[in-house]
């Protein structure tokens, strides 16, 4: 508990206390990163879930032979965003991959994004020329409605290219006011990031999600251990890590200033 104390004092940045919304996408390694982003989803709503954090789901949609294209969730606690901006990045798998028949070892990435969900009364001016709203058929879970009518919304804001969606509300007009809050909080980022230091501190370098650019490695084979490269904080626990246990890394990335 102490511990745990000290880190919440560490969170004094400007959206600490918000809440947060998480995006992960698997990067290079086909079927094997898809279902590489699928385990970290799991490690995070694992964390979410061992801190009573409440979630919804905004979009999810299944890889076709296993694992998951893309996951979007928002994480409804105060400090959220403080504590899981340590996760922004690249994130590396090493280990004998399920799906090769010859038991060879392969090396899969995938993207977590962690955006602060800025306040209602915060204003953001978006023009509805500035928009490109696009419907169709939602593949997420949410009732008889699900692939019958078009209700899912992917928004475009066309100056800045940001793209969100909302499949998982249960109408047009609910996915559409939730991608717009998330695009809100999205362009309200960009607005107050002028300078390219603050950028990096708050939205991560913008890298690829191939070798070389991750943030934590995780081997499960011919060893097993996960390793922040920013702190070099490691452990070889890495079931109980995969399985929500991702305190200590935040923690010692907060403690280093998030340099």
């Amino acid at each position: 508990m102490l511990q745990e104390f000290e880190t919440q004092t560490l969170l004094a940045g400007e959206f600490d206390n918000s809440e947060a919304v998480v995006e992960i996408h698997p990067g290079a390694g086909g079927v094997e990163s898809h279902d590489w982003a699928e385990m970290l989803s799991r490690m995070y709503l694992r964390w979410c879930e061992s801190k009573g954090y409440k979630v919804e789901i905004i979009d999810h949609i299944q890889g076709e032979e296993a694992g998951i294209k893309s996951i979007t969730f928002e994480v409804k606690a105060q400090k959220a965003y403080g504590y899981l901006k340590s996760e922004k990045g690249v994130h590396r798998l090493v280990r004998i991959s399920p799906f090769d028949s010859n038991k060879r070892r392969h090396t899969s990435f995938a993207s977590v994004n962690v955006t602060p969900l800025i306040d209602d009364d915060i204003e953001v001016d978006i023009k509805d020329e500035d928009l490109r709203i696009d419907t169709y058929r939602s593949s997420g879970a949410g009732g008889q409605h699900v692939n019958k009518t078009d209700s899912a919304v992917r928004i475009t804001h066309l100056p800045t290219g940001i793209t969100v969606s909302s499949q998982n509300q249960r109408s047009q007009i609910q996915n559409r006011e939730t991608g717009l809050k998330i695009l809100r909080s999205k362009l309200y980022e960009l607005e107050i990031l002028k300078n390219k230091e603050k950028m990096d501190k708050i939205k991560g370098e913008q890298k690829n999600i191939e070798w070389g650019s991750q943030i934590r490695s995780y081997v499960f084979c011919p060893y097993t251990l996960v390793k922040d490269l920013r702190t070099n904080y490691e452990t070889s626990n890495i079931e109980e890590v995969m399985d929500g246990d991702i305190d200590a890394f935040i923690d010692a990335y907060l403690r280093k200033g998030e340099k």
